[in-house]
């Protein structure tokens, strides 16, 4: 019976990167051993311990099974042929012998099938992730799109059939289908933030950008559209530079900004800042809205957010009001920067806060 050619191409999987890293795990385990029988006066055994662990490192740490295999075997030759005696020959009559090799096998095929699954679901995980934000986007963009666009349609229409309208009310039409042009300019915006981040988020252009410029050309943007609310900006003493894409992470804060005000209602002020929290780049966009109804918060970022009226159902608006294209944009672009989001309620309004590594391999967090 044969084995699917996917499952012998993950048996045998072979990479320069996991070569490496074997052969730097097993050389440290061998040099270990060779200090430890020069420095002590010990009985043969203790090369074993140390081989196990070095089999269960690289089968951690490398894809599939070859090299875990390869370790096992050279780790039973190393503790038979190098530090058994008699030293420099195999001795197969060692008591416990295939004991020690069951041990090796067993600790690579465990550990590397372990790993080879961890990993798989992790893949899948993500290309859930992936199908799921696809789905949310297409649902979100078709029901922004259509309600802006049927607007403009109306008011145009209305134009162009009354001719005798009062210069007052064609004025208004006007400036409802220019703010229904600046929404789809919006929508388009997102969507092209997607298109830049791709299937694979690893793949994102850095570069080392100041944090402070950044908000700068956020700021500039916002305040063209929205010249009466005061923007109050916040950066510290020292230049923070910050591994980006400078143009989505612009994209990111103007969405942030933007929904300030259409979802905060009231808000006339906001707070914009960024700090150094350790490894990490803060930003916050802190307004003095009514706020985000608690009941919403949970599903904020997920992309399906619709406003709803008092009565529980859509608003006829809600294509205009809708949080969710933006702010899953916004998660989806931190994500793939390697940082995280969060939005919570403050005494005098909303706080949206996300983080970026200051290095390019990613430190490890909990969801700070």
């Amino acid at each position: 019976m044969k084995l699917p050619k996917q499952k012998v191409n993950r048996i045998l999987s072979f990479s320069w990167r996991d070569l490496l890293i074997s052969a730097a795990i097993f050389g440290c385990a061998t040099g270990a051993c060779f200090l430890l029988h020069e420095m002590a006066d010990t009985t043969d055994g203790f090369a074993s311990p140390v081989y196990v662990l070095a089999v269960l490192l690289i089968s951690r740490f490398t894809n599939g099974y070859l090299f875990g295999l390869i370790a096992a075997v050279l780790g039973v030759i190393g503790v038979n042929y190098v530090f058994t005696y008699p030293y420099m020959a195999f001795n197969f009559t060692i008591s416990g012998y295939p004991l020690t090799i069951f041990t090796f096998l067993v600790v690579s095929l465990v550990t590397s099938a372990l790993t080879t699954k961890t990993k798989e679901q992790d893949r899948l995980r993500l290309e859930n992730e992936r199908v799921k934000m696809r789905a949310d986007l297409l649902r979100s963009v078709s029901h922004d799109i259509r309600t802006p666009l049927t607007s403009i349609i109306g008011a145009t229409s209305a134009i162009l059939e009354n001719p005798t309208l009062p210069d007052t009310e064609q004025k208004a039409l006007l400036a409802d289908v220019r703010d229904d042009a600046q929404w789809l300019i919006r929508v388009v915006e997102n969507l092209l933030s997607i298109t830049r981040i791709g299937n694979d988020p690893a793949k994102i252009s850095k570069e080392s950008m100041a944090a402070e410029e950044v908000l700068s050309e956020a700021v500039g943007k916002f305040r063209k559209r929205f010249p009466g609310v005061s923007v109050e900006v916040h950066v510290p003493d020292n230049l923070l530079m910050v591994p980006m894409d400078p143009i989505l992470i612009v994209q990111v804060l103007s969405n942030l900004l933007e929904n300030a005000v259409f979802h905060g209602l009231t808000t006339s002020r906001i707070l914009l800042s960024v700090r150094r929290e350790g490894s990490w780049a803060c930003f916050s966009v802190l307004d003095n809205g009514q706020g985000i109804p608690p009941q919403k918060l949970p599903g904020l970022f997920d992309g399906t957010l619709k406003q709803e009226d008092s009565s529980g159902g859509a608003s006829p608006g809600d294509g205009r009001r809708n949080m969710g294209l933006g702010l899953s944009v916004c998660m989806a672009i931190v994500r793939a920067h390697g940082g995280s989001m969060d939005a919570k309620n403050t005494q005098t309004g909303a706080e949206f806060t996300f983080r970026l590594p200051l290095s390019e391999e990613e430190p490890q967090h909990d969801d700070p």
